[in-house]
């Protein structure tokens, strides 16, 4: 389950994020940089230098409100600081003041094109064992509950077990999940509908988790045994 959440996470990027990413390189100039903090832009502004359903990139100098993308999240790059604009609102970054940053074809197009893979390869790898840290704090969190139930409706179910049971309710959430993420890329689901969707997964979670020990054996009563016979 794990690896099929880190595949459908690096499928989003490399297809609905990595592309506007691409093309709003090669909308740059041949000279510009982030040096002390500023951005130094010599050509037109505003401007939009690519676009997606997810992702929009633009340059507006002044951050007048000029151009305003229906991406679900778009930087804007400013002379002093870029603005995150996104459903949940806005937020601006300052620029990193000790950095160099390039902001022309000449030296971003190699760079962006040595560190792309490696960045999917790294989020691969995060995402796969972010994604069973998750799990298992989560089953660790919810195995008492599952014990408790257990517990008080008889049911056959070791404190070990229930942490197996908390992590594997949370499976079908997760699937839910994932198949969202392929959703929100191949344009079946918009931003709104995979906020939804993340409720939901963890709404299903708990039903699993609830519903799950009602499905097990009731534990056997302990056989009692005549204290008048001697034990043979």
């Amino acid at each position: 389950m794990a690896l099929l959440g880190a595949a459908a996470v690096v499928w989003l990027l490399s297809d609905g994020v990595f592309p506007t990413i691409d093309a709003a390189i090669g909308e740059l100039p041949d000279s510009g940089e982030i040096h002390s903090g500023k951005l130094e832009w010599r050509d037109d502004s505003p401007v939009m230098l690519a676009e997606g359903k997810i992702l929009a990139l633009s340059v507006d100098l002044e951050h007048g409100g000029a151009l305003r993308s229906p991406a679900d999240f778009q930087f804007e790059f400013g002379r002093d600081s870029v603005r995150v604009f996104s459903l949940f609102g806005e937020t601006e970054l300052a620029y990193p003041p000790g950095y160099i940053i390039a902001a022309n074809q000449t030296d971003a197009r190699p760079a962006w094109g040595a560190w792309a893979p490696d960045i999917l390869g790294l989020v691969a790898i995060g995402a796969f064992f972010g994604f069973l840290l998750v799990w298992a704090l989560l089953a660790t969190l919810y195995c008492l509950p599952v014990w408790l139930i257990c517990l008080f409706s008889n049911r056959d179910l070791s404190f070990g077990a229930s942490w197996k049971l908390a992590g594997a309710a949370l499976m079908p959430g997760a699937l839910l999940m994932e198949f969202s993420l392929v959703l929100y890329d191949i344009r079946g689901f918009d931003i709104v509908q995979l906020c939804f969707a993340f409720g939901m997964h963890l709404i299903i979670g708990w039903m699993y988790l609830f519903i799950s020990p009602m499905f097990l054996r009731r534990a056997l009563p302990a056989e009692k045994k005549n204290p008048f016979v001697p034990a043979g």
